[in-house]
């Protein structure tokens, strides 16, 4: 859609919006009301959930702390409900600070069971506390007010809950496009390959499950003063439940997915309680059946939700590339020939297998070194030791006079060491622009707030000049808005390396990448390693193909059953007959 066009689109809604209390019934207007409380829970999961991949079914535990922090505040103290905001807010983003402190580190199942757990004890505890009257929760809360202007009636607050709506979307918007959101996105792609671009994953999962557990906060100090009465009933693991419903049937991976959702499932809820008392006295439990079935139906037909399955019936614009901007900072790389990486008696174990023992190398700039072997010669491990992924039993490893043995993957990140993966570790949903700018993490420096009011505008035309200036390096300058999942292999792997080059590394460590490809592509690769190396990139190759490597790389270094076969020039290593036998079986 043209940005006019989207423009249009996005003026008439609002004029929509904003005329509906005018034209509609109170019942309406009331529907429209919670849809907007909906929404705002729904837009953190998309969030957390959608984008993020972090699942929680606690979410209505959060509107919950939200609901009856200003619910207790301004009823038991007589605080003003604006200072009941401030507490909702400060409330729900401790506990989901401490929540997500001690679960976010569980992998698979485990977080999702995790949040069931904790959602299920903030609900038995609101209707165990005295103070919050129990199961016979809270009334009497006040409206809101701003001087003289009171929002009690269904079309007052009605502004207020879509003004609050549309402000936390556009600022979940700005921070997508920005270079947190980027991080956010790309933990879908697993925490390798996030923490290989230097981002601290386990930081940016937090932020999202707070900023997510704010969203759900602010709906509950709407939702406590649009129904001037709590109970502990709305913030059952159901309404969780609902809420992942909604963020899914909308479409988890867009922000119009939230408002969509809550739209949809509120309206048939709505449409349901009417029909189904008419055909059956257990009209709850069909309504469970219903969307159950409803469901099912997304996941067969419109399986990333209602929001993309339009969007890919609409014509499509591609923006123009990126704008000329000032470069980044970039760093002062090694003079060519020096020292740059030196691995010193590497040893290590898994159990009572060793899988590198002792392995010594030096690696100097400017150079292509390989390091090959046969299947289970563990070099993998020792591509594993050098970036950060594994901790070595034994040895050193020293990268421009600095020991980086030991640090983290995003600490070695930082030193100057970038990598590619063995399979493929890109976001297909991110356009291959996208996709590079993630490289330049560590290059950046604005935060989530910068991001969210768009503060970062000047550095966000840097960063994608950069990332369009490493596409064309590459040779895919000429297709920047393509997603990276509909690329064939081989250009997948050179996209991998532009990603590399756009954190202006000091190392390049490529993994197996002419694994898979044919012929035509790897020559491909080789060439434009060829000149990668003639401007300076100094590469340190791990790979099995030794066709590949021979005419490739400067010098090599062979490893057999974890310890270091033989080093030296290509044509030292292909005349070894000790490589010949290990690695060729002999055949000459």
């Amino acid at each position: 859609m043209r940005p006019a066009h989207f423009m249009l689109l996005l003026l008439v809604s609002a004029a929509a919006l904003a005329a509906a209390p005018l034209v509609l019934g109170s019942f309406t207007v009331t529907l429209l009301n919670y849809i907007g409380v909906y929404a705002l829970v729904a837009l953190g999961l998309v969030l957390l959930t959608g984008i993020g991949g972090l699942t929680s079914f606690g979410q209505a535990a959060f509107v919950g702390i939200g609901a009856y922090a200003t619910a207790w505040a301004t009823t038991a103290h007589g605080a003003p409900p604006w200072l009941g905001l401030l507490l909702a807010l400060a409330l729900t983003g401790g506990v989901a600070a401490v929540l997500g402190a001690v679960t976010l580190r569980l992998e698979g199942h485990f977080l999702p069971l995790s949040t069931i757990a904790w959602g299920i004890a903030i609900y038995y505890l609101f209707g165990n506390i005295e103070m919050l009257g129990r199961f016979n929760g809270i009334s009497g809360i006040p409206p809101i007010q701003v001087g003289s202007i009171s929002f009690a009636a269904a079309g007052a607050i009605y502004y207020l809950i879509w003004l609050f709506l549309a402000g936390a979307m556009w600022l979940s918007a700005n921070l997508l496009n920005s270079r947190e959101g980027r991080a956010i996105r790309s933990l879908r792609g697993g925490a390798a390959m996030a923490e290989s671009l230097g981002i601290n994953t386990f930081r940016i999962r937090l932020a999202v499950f707070v900023l997510a557990g704010l969203f759900a906060g602010l709906a509950g100090w709407l939702y406590a003063h649009l129904q001037r009465f709590v109970s502990p009933a709305p913030f059952d693991v159901k309404p969780g439940i609902e809420y992942l419903l909604m963020a899914f049937a909308g479409g988890s991976g867009h922000i119009a997915g939230a408002v969509v959702g809550a739209a949809l499932v509120t309206l048939l809820k709505n449409a349901l309680q009417d029909v189904l008392p008419t055909i059956s006295r257990n009209s709850g439990q069909l309504e469970i059946v219903f969307f159950g079935a409803l469901f099912v139906l997304l996941l067969q037909h419109a399986r990333g939700g209602l929001v993309p399955f339009l969007r890919r019936r609409l014509p499509k614009h591609t923006p123009p590339p990126p704008a000329a901007a000032p470069p980044l900072p970039r760093r002062t790389l090694p003079q060519a020939g020096t020292l740059l990486l030196k691995v010193d008696g590497m040893m290590k174990r898994f159990g009572g297998l060793v899988a590198v023992s002792d392995v010594s190398f030096e690696l100097r700039a400017g150079e292509i070194l390989g390091l090959i072997g046969p299947n289970g010669a563990g070099k993998s491990t020792m591509f594993n030791l050098i970036t950060g992924v594994l901790k070595a039993d034994r040895g050193k490893i020293v990268l421009q006079g600095q020991a980086i043995s030991g640090l983290a993957a995003r600490r070695i990140a930082a030193r100057g060491v970038a990598r590619t993966f063995q399979h493929v570790k890109l976001r297909p949903n991110m356009t291959l622009l996208d996709n590079v700018v993630l490289g330049a993490y560590l290059r950046t420096r604005a935060g989530f707030l910068a991001g969210a009011l768009h503060l970062d505008r000047g550095e966000e035309r840097a960063v994608r000049a950069e990332a369009m200036h490493q596409l064309h390096r590459v040779g895919l300058g000429d297709r920047p808005y393509e997603l990276a999942g509909n690329l064939p292999l081989a250009s997948q792997r050179i996209l991998e390396v532009a990603r590399a080059l756009a954190a202006d590394p000091a190392l390049v460590i490529l993994d197996e990448p002419a694994a898979g490809l044919r012929r035509a592509d790897k020559n491909a690769l080789a060439d434009l390693l060829r000149a990668l190396r003639s401007e300076g990139v100094t590469i340190l190759l791990v790979e099995h193909d030794m066709d590949f490597v021979m005419g490739l790389v400067d010098r090599i270094v062979v490893m057999d059953f974890g310890v270091k076969l033989a080093e030296g020039l290509p044509a030292e290593i292909r005349a070894d007959p000790r490589v010949r036998q290990a690695y060729l079986g002999g055949v000459t």
